[in-house]
C-alpha cells in the first residue's frame, strides 16, 4: 500500500485525538506505577507486616508484581482478539479496570480481615494490571497503524508518556504526602485520569489495524510467531523489561535507606530523563540502527544497576540513576518498534506477545527481588530471631545490605543481552544493515532485517 493510500485511509479518522487518548491512557498507567512504588512501604506496614513481618517484603513485592501478571495475561488474550473486539471497546474496559482495581486496594481492609486482606489487595492489583494490559494491547498497534513509516520514533514519543505519567504520579504522591494525606488518597488519584480518557472515547472512531488494512490473514499472522528469530526477540523482551520496570517499582522501598533521600525522587528524576530522551529516539535509531541502540542501552542499564547496588549518598544515587535511566530509556518502545518492523505480518498479536513477555518478566523478577531482599536481611542479621530483635541503626544497616544485594542480582539480566544484541547487530551489518520490512514485501533470506 503506497503512502497516498495510507493517507487516504486515515483521513476519515482524527489521528491527533487518537494519539492523545493513547497518551492519556499510558500516562494513567504511569501515574499508577509511580504511586504504587511510592506507597509500597505503606502497603507493607499497613497490610502485610501484621500478617507476616518476616516475609512482608516478599508479600508486597508479589502484590505489586501481580499487576504485571494481569498485564501479561490481558495482552496475550486481547491482542489476537483486538481486530474482532475493537480498539475503542478495549480502551473503555481499560478505563473501568483502573477505577475498580484501585478502589479494591483502597478498601481492602474493609472488604476482608486477617490474612484474607492479602488476597483482596492481590485481586485489586490484578484488575489494575488488566487495565494496563488493555492499554498496551491497543495503543501499540494503533500507533503502528497511524504512522507506518515512522514506527520507532512515534512509539518512543508515545511511550515517553509512561515516564511522563511516572513524573506526574511521583510528584502528586510527594505533594499529597506533604499535605498529610494517606496512601489511600494517593492511590485514589489514579481514578481521575482513568475517567478522563474513558469519557474521551465516547463517539471516537478507530481505524482497522495495519495488518487488517493490508489484507494479511489471521493464519499468516499466527505463522509469524513460530519463526525462530521472533522467539529470540520475544525472550530478549523478557530481559529488557525486567531491567527497567522491576527496579523502577522497587526503587523507593529499597533505596530510601541507602542513598539518604526518598527513593521516589530518583524514580522521578530518571523518568524525566526518559521523557526527554525518548523524543530523540528516531535520529539515534537511524544513526545506530534499533539493534545498536538496544546494545548500548543494555550496557548502560547493567552498569547503572551495579552502581545503584553500591550507591550510598544522594550524589552517588543520582549518578547511578542517570546511568541506569539512560540505559533503560529506549528499551521497551524500541523493542516493540523493531519487532513490528521486522515482523509486520504479526500485527497486533505479535506486538501484544512482546508486551506479554515484558510484563511476565516483572511478575517473576519483582517477587524475586523481594525474596532476595528478605533472604539478605535475615543473613545479614545472623538469623530470623536476630532480625526480629533488631532496631534503630542496626536494623537500618541490615536493610541497607539487603537493598544493595537485590539490585546487584538484577544487573545480570541486561548484561546477558549484550551478547544477543551484539550478534544480531553484526549479522544485520553483514546483510547490508537494518532494513524494516514493509507489508506486501517479502522478507529477505527468510527473516526480516
Amino acid at each position: 500500500m503506497n503512502a497516498s493510500n495510507q493517507f487516504d485511509r486515515h483521513a476519515e479518522y482524527n489521528k491527533g485525538k487518537l494519539f492523545l487518548i493513547s497518551v492519556l491512557a499510558l500516562a494513567t498507567a504511569g501515574v499508577g506505577f509511580a504511586i504504587r512504588g511510592g506507597i509500597a512501604s505503606d502497603l507493607q506496614s499497613h497490610f502485610f507486616d501484621p500478617i507476616d513481618k518476616l516475609r512482608s517484603a516478599e508479600m508486597v513485592a508479589t502484590a505489586l508484581g501481580v499487576v504485571f501478571l494481569g498485564f501479561a495475561f490481558t495482552i496475550a488474550i486481547g491482542s489476537p482478539l483486538l481486530d474482532f473486539l475493537g480498539m475503542g471497546r478495549l480502551l473503555g474496559l481499560s478505563s473501568l479496570s483502573f477505577i475498580v482495581g484501585n478502589l479494591l486496594v483502597v478498601f481492602a481492609d474493609r472488604l476482608a480481615s486477617g490474612p484474607s486482606i492479602y488476597w483482596v489487595v492481590w485481586g485489586g492489583m490484578l484488575v489494575i494490571g488488566i487495565g494496563q494490559g488493555l492499554v498496551e494491547t491497543v495503543i501499540n498497534p494503533l500507533a503502528a497503524t497511524l504512522y507506518p513509516d515512522d514506527k520507532t520514533h512515534k512509539l518512543n514519543v508515545l511511550h515517553a508518556w509512561w515516564p511522563g505519567g511516572i513524573i506526574i504520579g511521583g510528584l502528586l504522591g510527594l505533594a499529597l504526602g506533604q499535605m498529610n494525606f494517606g496512601w489511600e488518597i494517593k492511590l485514589g488519584v489514579v481514578i481521575i485520569p482513568a475517567a478522563v480518557f474513558g469519557v474521551m472515547l465516547l463517539g471516537t472512531r478507530f481505524p482497522p489495524s495495519e495488518r487488517v488494512a493490508a489484507g494479511v490473514s489471521t493464519g499468516e499472522m499466527f505463522k509469524e510467531l513460530v519463526r525462530p528469530f521472533f522467539i529470540v526477540w520475544f525472550l530478549s523482551m523478557f530481559l529488557t523489561a525486567a531491567s527497567e520496570l522491576a527496579p523502577g517499582q522497587w526503587v523507593d522501598l529499597a533505596l530510601t535507606r541507602t542513598v539518604g533521600m526518598q527513593g521516589i525522587w530518583l524514580l522521578i528524576y530518571v523518568s524525566g530523563l526518559m521523557f526527554v530522551m525518548r523524543h530523540f529516539a528516531g535520529p539515534m535509531a537511524h544513526r545506530l540502527s534499533p539493534v545498536g541502540l538496544l546494545w548500548f542501552s543494555c550496557l548502560l542499564a547493567s552498569a547503572g544497576l551495579l552502581l545503584l547496588s553500591i550507591a550510598n549518598s544522594p550524589i552517588t544515587g543520582l549518578l547511578a540513576a542517570t546511568v541506569w535511566g539512560t540505559g533503560v530509556c529506549y528499551m521497551w518502545p524500541t523493542m516493540l518498534a523493531a519487532a513490528s518492523e521486522r515482523f509486520p505480518r504479526g500485527g497486533a498479536l505479535l506486538m501484544g506477545l512482546m508486551g506479554t513477555a515484558g510484563t511476565l518478566s516483572i511478575y517473576y523478577v519483582l517477587p524475586l527481588m523481594g525474596h532476595i531482599f528478605d533472604t539478605a536481611k535475615i543473613q545479614a542479621a545472623g538469623g530470623e530471631e536476630a532480625f526480629k530483635n533488631l532496631a534503630g541503626g542496626e536494623l537500618n544497616q541490615v536493610l541497607t545490605v539487603a537493598a544493595q544485594t537485590s539490585f546487584r542480582y538484577v544487573a545480570i539480566l541486561p548484561a546477558v543481552l549484550l551478547l544477543v544484541f551484539g550478534a544480531i547487530w553484526i549479522y544485520d551489518k553483514s546483510k547490508g544493515g537494518y532494513k524494516p520490512v514493509k507489508l506486501g514485501a517479502p522478507a529477505v533470506g527468510g527473516e526480516s532485517h
